[in-house]
């Protein structure tokens, strides 16, 4: 069973979640220069949430950015390629979305690369929708952004 709940973006687990995504985004795009604009910290992510599996290890993380009144961007996105097609991913993306419907969010966008073809359907399996590229993606090639009015 795997289980989700909001942590401290601090915690040693979420650090190396997020070490473990910036690697591999790293071998997926050849660099480590594929993040438009500023990298999410402690101080401007609303919400952290990490998944766990049976044995309380954990497998997959995910964010909120406050955006504009009523949005928020999902950040972080990422379980462990060993964890993948078990149900973790839409797992973390319900409890943000309820986490989102908690803080009055309305629209909730994302970023994600052409890189990662995997990610693009996933989001759009969950029914998110393509949209034109925001703030710090507008002019980025890679970035394919998508919304979902919850």
């Amino acid at each position: 069973m795997i289980t989700v709940d909001e942590e401290s973006w601090d915690t040693p687990v979420g650090a190396q979640l997020r070490a473990a995504q910036r690697a591999e985004l790293d071998a997926r795009y050849g660099n480590s220069n594929h993040e438009p604009g500023h990298a999410p910290s402690m101080d401007d992510v609303a919400v952290f949430v990490v998944a766990r599996d049976d044995n309380a290890v954990g497998i997959g993380c995910g964010a909120l950015r406050l955006l504009d009144r009523g949005e928020a961007e999902i950040k972080r996105m990422y379980v462990i390629p060993a964890e993948r097609g078990r149900g973790a991913s839409v797992a973390i993306l319900r409890q943000l979305e309820g986490c989102a419907r908690s803080l009055g969010i309305r629209v909730l966008k994302l970023e994600t690369g052409s890189g990662q073809p995997d990610a693009v359907r996933f989001y759009e399996r969950e029914g998110y929708s393509k949209i034109d590229p925001f703030g710090p993606y507008v002019d980025e090639p890679t970035s394919l952004c998508y919304a979902r009015v919850l």
